[in-house]
């Protein structure tokens, strides 16, 4: 099985982040710019929230504000589910299916060390199933 660690080492480690008092205006330029979905909210190195597409989709209008003048930190999800990298692939992907997230920041003894996303746990699947298909075919073979 691989790991969270196994898949960052593979996809690189890099996280994108935005503080909680910029405005949901500038944390979607950064998200064009850098093709994300969704941005780590940190303050004073912690991670404090996530703010994604679906965060802006489903609550900015709905509270009355506008992208322009509304806070990443008034529209984030504040609840972070996050995984260490030990985790398995398979923990990710159970994780991210019952709790109906596509990103999961990756903590190790509190410090960020990356993010997952489901294209990333999905990708990786495939990969090791893939893997598997052809080890069990030279088995059948007998390696011709």
């Amino acid at each position: 099985m691989t790991t969270v660690r196994q898949l960052l080492e593979i996809k690189g480690k890099k996280a994108w982040s935005i503080a909680p008092e910029m405005t949901v205006y500038e944390a979607l330029q950064v998200m064009s710019e850098k093709d994300v979905g969704a941005l780590l909210v940190i303050a004073e190195g912690n991670v404090v929230g996530i703010f994604s597409e679906r965060d802006y989709a489903r609550k900015l209008i709905l509270k009355g504000k506008f992208s322009k003048n509304a806070t990443v930190g008034e529209l984030m999800t504040h609840e972070v589910l996050y995984v260490d990298p030990e985790s398995t692939i398979e923990d990710c992907m159970a994780l991210m299916t019952a709790k109906h997230v596509r990103h999961l920041p990756v903590l190790e003894n509190k410090k960020l060390v990356g993010i997952v996303t489901i294209g990333d746990v999905v990708k990786q699947i495939i990969s090791d199933q893939e893997f598997t298909i052809q080890q069990l075919e030279h088995y059948i073979t007998g390696g011709y």
